[in-house]
């Protein structure tokens, strides 16, 4: 009896414990490699240094007085698009509006848009750059101009519905690299 009774009682303490709890939800952990970064070589009257993940940029786009550029990370599903316009006859104030303007249209959608300003003295550049908080379409934007003859804004956008927490990761990636164009626009004479 008792080689019975020892193993039935063995088994009812071992298997007992506390109550099976269901696993929190987990979420990725996204790393992205060490950003590098090498100058552009684009035929406008601009350059400017771009991570190497990012595909080397393969043509101009040109439409009236714009010309731009696309920096397409493929890897990451996004882009980051460039236009450029030379200011002239006084049209700055009417460039810096419909780049404020652009960044406005997102409100709808945005929790929140941070504005910094941006300033390079020694280069002659100057800037606005929005960080959109929430589900808009474009999570980053920016300008940058001379004031005087050269006008470039910037638009991030992601291959994929607006999901602010699932983007976050590689928004903020990316935010890094277009704070590094900013700062590394050299105007060509």
């Amino acid at each position: 009896m008792k080689r019975i009774v020892i193993p039935i009682l063995s088994l009812f303490l071992i298997g007992c414990g506390d109550d099976p709890l269901p696993k929190p939800k987990g979420y990725l952990r996204l790393e992205y490699p060490k950003a590098n970064y090498e100058k552009a070589s684009i035929p406008l009257p601009f350059s400017f240094e771009k991570n190497t993940l990012a595909e080397p940029i393969s043509s101009v786009k040109s439409s009236g007085s714009t010309k731009g550029v696309d920096i397409k990370y493929p890897g990451l599903k996004a882009t980051i698009y460039l236009s450029y316009k030379g200011v002239s006859n006084g049209n700055l104030d009417s460039l810096l509006r419909d780049a404020q303007n652009l960044t406005q249209k997102h409100t709808i959608k945005a929790d929140e848009i941070a504005s910094n300003f941006f300033e390079n003295e020694e280069e002659k550049v100057y800037g606005m750059l929005y960080e959109i908080g929430g589900d808009a379409a474009s999570q980053s934007q920016f300008y940058v101009t001379d004031s005087i003859n050269h006008f470039l804004s910037g638009s991030l956008y992601f291959y994929a519905k607006p999901n602010y927490d699932s983007l976050y990761p590689a928004s903020e990636y990316l935010k890094k690299d277009i704070k590094r164009i900013m700062e590394t626009v050299e105007w060509k004479k």
